[in-house]
């Protein structure tokens, strides 16, 4: 959306052979120096002050890593896979004078949980389905904000347990729970971003892409 724009140095005469051949350093540095004189003042980055000033795209696609944290299952961390879409909504969000936009986010995410205790190994796997508001805020040219608040169904499967082992409570086999994320993006183009996500129950890093 934005082009890049590109300053020219105004031509110097060039100077003496026996200068440039006695002091070339200081040559270097009075070229540099005569440069950054002449360059106007960077701009600063009024991103957020340009309503409606981002990439438009049908959707967003994020594949991402996930940790699960917050004792869900066992006091044990997690890790998994899945993936997010959002689809724009309202491009100008709900504050009119500043860059912000809504989507609606909705996805799937694969949480495997071990919990080791003395006299054996537990394990669980949770299906998450997250569907959410998400609220964009532009901030700056490469960066981005979101929250989303919204709410998660999942599933849950108790994994092995020996017989005589000391093993948490079985996960309730399906539920429903609040959800709320924050999150932030790393524009690497128009097409993709680095994208990092973390709420309740998991801290997820992916990329994002904007066909």
């Amino acid at each position: 959306m934005r082009k890049a724009v590109f300053y020219r140095a105004a031509a110097r005469p060039a100077p003496a052979a026996g200068a440039v051949g006695c002091c070339p350093l200081l040559g270097a540095v009075a070229v540099i120096a005569g440069t950054l004189a002449i360059a106007p003042p960077a701009r600063a980055d009024d991103t957020i002050k340009r309503p409606g000033d981002h990439p438009m795209y049908p959707v967003e696609i994020e594949p991402h890593a996930l940790f699960g944290w917050g004792g869900v299952y066992g006091g044990s961390g997690g890790y998994g896979i899945g993936a997010r879409f959002a689809i724009p909504v309202v491009r100008n969000g709900f504050i009119p004078n500043i860059n912000n936009s809504v989507a609606v986010s909705f996805g799937i995410d694969w949480v495997h949980y071990d919990f080791c205790w003395f006299r054996g190994n537990c394990s669980a796997n949770y299906f998450d389905l997250p569907a959410t508001m998400q609220w964009n805020f532009f901030v700056a040219r490469r960066w981005s904000v979101f929250g989303e608040p919204g709410f998660m169904l999942f599933f849950s499967s108790f994994g092995d347990c020996p017989p005589g082992t000391v093993c948490p409570n079985r996960p309730a086999a399906t539920g429903v729970q609040p959800a709320f994320f924050l999150g932030g993006r790393f524009h690497l183009s128009d097409n993709a971003a680095l994208t990092m996500r973390v709420g309740y129950p998991t801290f997820s890093i992916g990329v994002s892409f904007f066909p």
